[in-house]
């Protein structure tokens, strides 16, 4: 019961803090929350919660704040992620739906984090490793030159044109249209390189030039990793709302912008099965970046995730709003490029 109460008396330090941005003292825990207990109580387990290094007082006299093993117990202890509204489903549809490329998909998810969440929104370009093919299309443009179009399972969309030395009849063009499916269709980057690789080798001595060309032509773009530390940032102007206390990371938050590698590392690794991570404060690989908290998660169509996508912010944030707004806005991702 006593664990339980501090419990509540922690929820309510950190909600009320994140409200205010004011340190909270035991009098207005006792006004604006039904904890059921008398205001001696309270200050007692505001104290018994200061011992054990969940709250701290900034100054003699004020009131307390979480510290990030507060926050960490606070996420912790979370039953379930606030679910969004009817409204907040419709309007985050709605703005994803119009979406007309995977270029697209990623700027406008970007832009809807930031709105949603008021912090730093960060998502990662689908890496290309992680893709499966879903369809190679050959297209005749003139008797001597192909247009190849690789369809990944990320919605990325590889073209590349190739010029033959002989022309290729239509019915040529139709089978090797289908040897080149039957090899990559469905396998992972990785697997349908190594396939492709081996068809010239296989294929009739009159088609042998044809297939070599087209298929070291798809096997250099599947090679193309150049997208695979790419990122879309959006609300950096939220920075300037973050308040008092944050003023000393502003700096550092604006250079780790600057820098994909960085912001890579802070969203993690991809998680998989639509699991939101969060990782408060000095939990985070970079100290410079201490007073900062990243909620992540993976997205991508099927069980493993093809990339990340998060926000950052201070350490003092809505925790359940922005965690369902992360992964609501991950689940349509994933929607829409499951249907691409």
């Amino acid at each position: 019961m006593q664990e339980e109460r501090r419990l509540e008396v922690l929820r309510a330090i950190v909600e009320d803090y994140v409200a205010t941005e004011e340190p909270v003292g035991s009098r207005a825990l006792v006004e604006r929350h039904q904890l059921g207990v008398s205001p001696a109580t309270v200050r007692n387990d505001m104290a018994a919660l200061e011992d054990e290094g969940f709250i701290t007082q900034p100054h003699t006299s004020a009131g307390r704040v979480p510290t990030d093993k507060g926050y960490r117990l606070f996420v912790d202890r979370l039953t379930t992620v606030k679910p969004m509204s009817a409204a907040e489903r419709r309007a985050i549809s709605t703005f994803l739906d119009g979406a007309i490329d995977l270029d697209d998909v990623v700027q406008r998810s970007v832009r809807l984090l930031a709105q949603m969440t008021r912090q730093v929104a960060v998502v990662q370009y689908p890496t290309l490793a992680r893709s499966t093919v879903r369809h190679v299309e050959l297209v005749a443009l003139a008797p001597n030159r192909i247009l190849i179009v690789l369809i990944l399972s990320s919605g990325r969309v590889e073209q590349r044109l190739v010029e033959l030395a002989e022309p290729l009849s239509d019915q040529d063009l139709a089978d090797l249209r289908s040897l080149v499916n039957r090899a990559a269709t469905g396998e992972p980057i990785s697997t349908a390189a190594v396939a492709l690789a081996e068809l010239a080798a296989t294929a009739p001595p009159e088609r042998h030039v044809a297939t070599a060309s087209v298929t070291a032509t798809l096997v250099d773009a599947m090679s193309d990793h150049r997208s695979d530390e790419r990122v879309a940032v959006g609300g950096t102007a939220n920075l300037a709302g973050f308040g008092e206390g944050f003023d000393a990371s502003i700096r550092p938050m604006l250079e780790a912008l600057e820098e994909h590698v960085v912001l890579l590392k802070l969203l993690g690794e991809a998680s998989v099965g639509g699991t939101v991570t969060v990782r408060i404060g000095h939990e985070g690989p970079y100290q410079e970046l201490s007073s900062t908290s990243v909620v992540a998660t993976g997205y991508g169509p099927g069980d493993a995730a093809l990339a990340t996508l998060g926000v950052v912010g201070p350490t003092r944030m809505d925790y359940p709003g922005t965690m369902a707004a992360v992964r609501a806005v991950a689940r349509y991702v994933t929607r829409i490029l499951d249907e691409a």
